[in-house]
């Protein structure tokens, strides 16, 4: 399962809003929302996208590691 707050912590501290991040992965705010709160999770495509504006591996973004449990 995706990390909602991963993506959103890795968002902050790159200085992105929710808005500026839905526009680079092609979503919409509330999609983009809705990935972060863990309502909905995101497509295939979509988290490759994701993953490549942090410049990670689709797969660093399914992990879930001690800093977010």
């Amino acid at each position: 399962m995706v990390n909602g707050r991963k993506i959103r912590e890795m968002r902050e501290a790159k200085g992105l809003s929710v808005t500026g991040l839905a526009e680079k992965v092609y979503i919409s705010q509330t999609a983009m929302t809705h990935i972060e709160l863990e309502v909905k999770p995101p497509s295939v495509i979509v988290l490759q996208r994701i993953a490549g504006v942090f410049g990670l591996a689709v797969d660093d973004l399914l992990k879930e590691d001690a800093a977010t449990t």
